[in-house]
């Protein structure tokens, strides 16, 4: 999980919540192309392509906007900006792919003390990987039980999962004995930002963590 900066909804989807009246009223379901489009690849975009809970890379096709509150107890912030985000798995993947993780598995749970929020700035510090890609709860015991219970809830230690993120995390290991410490910075410099594009590499947050125990 990496943290999430909010930016400014898109403005086309300003203006269509603005066309509320009391005839009508902008819903989920009557929220389509071309706003829909728009908002999903607003939230891609300040994610810089990875998904907003395991970090794999998404595009508009194999991921879905996900509502970090659920929209059934939070009815208030359906369409709320900041409570939108992108998560892997779209509609298509969710009936096809086994195991189903991420948004999907989350369906309507969330609990305020023991769900790790991407939006939250410390969110990574929650979260323990190993070089063959296993992911962990943290060893401080305040956040120890919320991270265990995310892990859990979003299925983020599912084997296919872990095999993605130790294929990613193999790669970056070959000849790491032969780094200096000031080259090992630079790598992990290279990780926690993203490219010239915007985009973030598959996968960073638990690449940067593995890299930080060789320092």
């Amino acid at each position: 999980m990496k943290y999430i900066k909010k930016n400014q909804p898109p403005q086309d989807f300003i203006q269509w919540k603005n066309l509320a009246n009391e005839h009508w009223q902008p819903n989920w379901d009557n929220f389509q192309k071309p706003q829909k489009s728009s908002v999903h690849k607003s939230l891609l975009k300040e994610q810089g392509l990875i998904c907003c809970y395991c970090g794999r890379r998404i595009n508009q096709t194999d991921s879905h906007i996900e509502h970090l509150k659920p929209r059934n107890k939070y009815p208030d912030l359906t369409l709320d900006y900041i409570n939108l985000i992108a998560s892997c798995q779209g509609k298509s993947d969710a009936i096809h792919s086994i195991p189903v993780h991420c948004g999907h598995k989350k369906g309507e749970w969330y609990e305020e003390t023991l769900m790790v929020s991407p939006l939250d700035e410390n969110c990574t510090s929650f979260f323990r990987y190993t070089d063959d890609g296993q992911i962990l709860a943290t060893a401080d015991s305040d956040k120890q039980t919320a991270a265990e219970e995310t892990i859990k809830r979003l299925a983020l230690d599912v084997n296919k999962l872990k095999k993605m993120r130790e294929k990613a995390i193999e790669g970056i290991l070959d000849d790491i004995d032969l780094l200096s410490n000031q080259d090992l910075n630079n790598l992990i410099d290279a990780f926690e930002n993203p490219s010239d594009n915007g985009v973030y590499e598959e996968f960073c947050s638990a690449i940067v963590y593995v890299l930080r125990q060789y320092l």
